[in-house]
Parts: structure tokens; C-alpha cells; sequence
């Protein structure tokens, strides 16, 4: 539940996508069909969300899915792009709202994903007594629901028939906290970026940018993190590659980062049939929907925001074998704490650590494959919680 999802530049489709939804229910719901109700936050928990979804799809034919977004981010991408049957908004989490979606949509069976949690909606549920899970939750002993002051926020918890929680550390704050209907199940994304994986084409601008050079991939990248890694590009012409894939791909954040390169640098969009790419030191992928495919030619990874508040999906690039290098804010992500620990992953401080490991790597085939294996054999590990809680539902 984070409010500061209201203050941003995609309000305005929030704001309209609010005042239209209870109409675009009634016009995209089958009313004779039994409904299975997913919400999710926005794009990422869509992603731990869609194979459970493709799963219970395939088995319960005779279910509807209704796939509900808070985000605008989420909902204009997927709205119209989602084995789902019905993808709306989820309304303003106020009473009144909540019972006229409930009495709209008619859900049978409901599942919540990771920490979108509304209390108004899960009171109502159980009142209802309709089966509602949580997957792929995490929580810790601070987690807002069990503040002293927010023993409301904690009853609304009782809505869950059972939480698949990714972690034994969940398991155990939901237990002290006295909820024994847990089951560790793990991520179900790592279900989602095996499947990727799985199915991953390979590009030919890749191999032509590439040739037989080591490449360096920096994925969902923020400022900091280009200007450290625009330096080390700079001041380091070793046997190397990079493809920087930006967080923000609009044309001023673009031309930002080509400013501080002192190489030959190409963006995505300029890549036309004559274009030698092996002439070029870095390329820039200002486009969505291919990082993570292009992780499988990658040497190495590079891992966004670690100098932000939440790193982005190092799972992506885990699954396909990599060195994965980030900055330091990783504690919320068990996965990268985990890799950390085990020497796949290293999380650096400054630009000095992001030299060492970087020279390191590039130089040091073996130190590569080392880490590589790591990555790929946590991340292997870890596939499977679909199954698991497909073993707990009846329908």
C-alpha cells in the first residue's frame, strides 16, 4: 500500500482511468462466467503475477481472469497485452468503492501479489468469505501493518486464507506476529524470467555490436549510475563493449548520456541496415521490451538504482549466467542480498569499487565463469513456487 504512487507523471491517466472504470467493468466482464480476480501494483508484480496466471488459465477454463493494476505505468502497457480477461484499475480503496467492485466483479477466488495490500478490500473479502491469497509476499518485523499503531492495518490480514511468502524470514515475522497459514514457496518471477529465458531470440545487432569482445550490459540504469559507468567507459579502452539500456529512454535523458561519453556511441533507434555496429564502443538501447532477451549475450551485468532507493530485477540477468554488479542499496531484495553473500553479486560504493571489479572482470575469464555459475545455479534453484501453490488451490 505506498500512497506516493498518486504523485507522478502518469496522474492524469490515473486520475481518468479512476473516473472510467466501473464502466469499462461492466463493459469487459462476462457476467455468466466464474471470475478469478489477480492484483497486482504495477509491471513488476505483473511479472511474479503472469505465470500463475497462464497457469490457473490453462487448468480453469471455465474461469474468467479479471487483472487489476494501481499504477498507470502497469495498466497503459498491459491493458490491452495480458492473457487476462478484464484488466481495469482498482478503485480508490474507500468502502463505498469497495463493495460496488466486489458486487461488480464477483470473485470467487482473489489473489494479491508481494505488498499491494488495501485494507478496506481484504475486510470486505472476509466479511464475504471469499478465498483470497497473498504470493510471492515479503515481510519483515517493520513492516507498516505491525506497528503498534496499526493493529487495524494487521487485522485486515486475517482476509488471507493463506501467504505464499518468498522467504523463511517472512514465514517466521508472520508467525510471530500469529499467522500460521504460511507456506515459503519463493519468487514466483523467477518462474516469469525462466520462462524469458527459456524462449529468448537472439538478435543479430547484438552480435554485430558485439563481435568477440566481452560486453557489458547496464540495465535500467538512473544517473548516478551513468555517471559513474560513462566514466569507467572513458577512462578505460580495455577489449570491452557496453550497451547501456536507460530507465528513462526520452530524447533529453538520451542526449544527457552521449554528452559525457568520450567514444563512439550509437542509440538504438539510429541503427538502420547500413550501420556498422562493430565500429562503435557503446550502444544505447533506447527502447523497451528487449533488455531482458539481450541479457544472454551479455559478459557482464550492471544492475540500475542500487544508488536509489530499490535496485531494479537482477533475476532477469541472473537467470542466464552472469556477473552481476550494483550499487549498494540492496537490503530489501533477498535475492541480491543472497548473491551477494554467495559471490555472485557484488554491490559497489563508489567509482573506485566499480573500477577494481569491472578491471577484474574484463581481464579475468575465470573470475567470470565463477561468478557466472553462481548466478545461474541460485537462480535455477529458486524456480518452482508456481507449482508449489498450484498444489494448494481448488477450485
Amino acid at each position: 500500500m505506498f500512497f506516493g504512487n498518486f504523485f507522478g507523471p502518469k496522474v492524469r491517466y490515473f486520475a481518468a482511468g479512476q473516473k472510467q472504470l466501473f464502466q469499462h467493468l461492466k463493459t469487459c466482464l462476462q457476467t455468466d462466467n466464474k471470475t478469478i480476480w489477480f492484483h497486482v501494483s504495477s509491471l513488476g508484480e505483473y511479472e511474479q503475477a503472469l505465470p500463475l496466471i497462464e497457469k490457473i488459465k490453462s487448468k480453469y477454463t471455465d474461469y474468467q481472469i479479471v487483472l487489476t493494476f494501481f499504477s498507470a505505468s502497469g495498466y497503459e502497457v498491459k491493458k490491452d497485452n495480458s492473457p487476462a480477461d478484464c484488466v481495469s484499475y482498482l478503485p480508490i480503496d474507500t468502502r463505498q468503492n469497495v463493495k460496488k467492485f466486489l458486487d461488480l466483479v464477483q470473485p470467487n477466488l482473489v489473489f494479491f501479489v508481494k505488498y499491494d495490500l488495501w485494507p478496506n478490500f481484504l475486510y470486505e473479502l472476509k466479511k464475504r468469505q471469499i478465498k483470497t491469497y497473498l504470493i510471492s509476499g515479503v515481510f519483515t518485523k517493520n513492516h507498516p501493518f505491525f506497528k503498534a499503531y496499526s493493529s487495524w492495518l494487521k487485522a485486515s490480514l486475517k482476509a488471507f486464507n493463506r501467504f505464499f511468502v518468498q522467504d523463511k524470514n517472512s514465514k517466521k515475522v508472520l508467525q510471530q506476529q500469529g499467522f500460521q497459514n504460511v507456506t515459503t514457496t519463493g519468487d514466483t518471477r523467477f518462474d516469469r524470467v525462466y520462462q524469458i529465458a527459456q524462449t529468448a531470440p537472439a538478435y543479430d545487432f547484438v552480435k554485430n555490436f558485439k563481435q568477440d569482445k566481452i560486453l557489458l550490459i547496464a540495465g535500467s540504469t538512473w544517473p548516478k549510475d551513468e555517471e559513474l559507468l560513462t566514466r569507467y567507459i572513458n577512462e578505460n579502452t580495455e577489449n570491452y563493449k557496453t550497451i547501456i539500456a536507460p530507465h528513462e529512454i526520452d530524447d533529453k535523458h538520451i542526449a544527457e548520456i552521449e554528452k559525457k561519453l568520450k567514444v563512439s556511441s550509437i542509440r538504438y533507434s539510429d541503427i538502420n541496415p547500413d550501420t556498422k555496429l562493430s565500429d562503435f564502443k557503446v550502444l544505447i538501447l533506447n527502447t523497451i521490451g528487449l533488455l531482458n532477451k539481450i541479457y544472454a549475450d551479455a559478459n557482464i551485468v550492471y544492475v540500475g538504482n542500487g544508488f536509489g532507493k530499490s535496485i531494479h530485477n537482477i533475476q532477469e540477468p541472473a537467470v542466464f549466467g552472469v556477473p552481476i554488479i550494483t550499487g549498494p542499496h540492496i537490503e530489501k531484495f533477498k535475492e541480491a542480498v543472497d548473491l551477494k553473500i554467495l559471490g555472485g553479486l557484488v554491490s559497489i560504493q563508489n567509482y573506485s569499487e566499480l573500477q577494481n571489479i569491472l578491471h577484474n572482470l574484463i581481464q579475468n575469464a575465470d573470475l567470470r565463469s565463477q561468478k557466472a555459475l553462481i548466478t545461474k545455479e541460485y537462480a535455477l534453484k529458486n524456480v518452482g513456487a508456481t507449482g508449489k501453490i498450484m498444489k494448494y488451490l481448488s477450485l
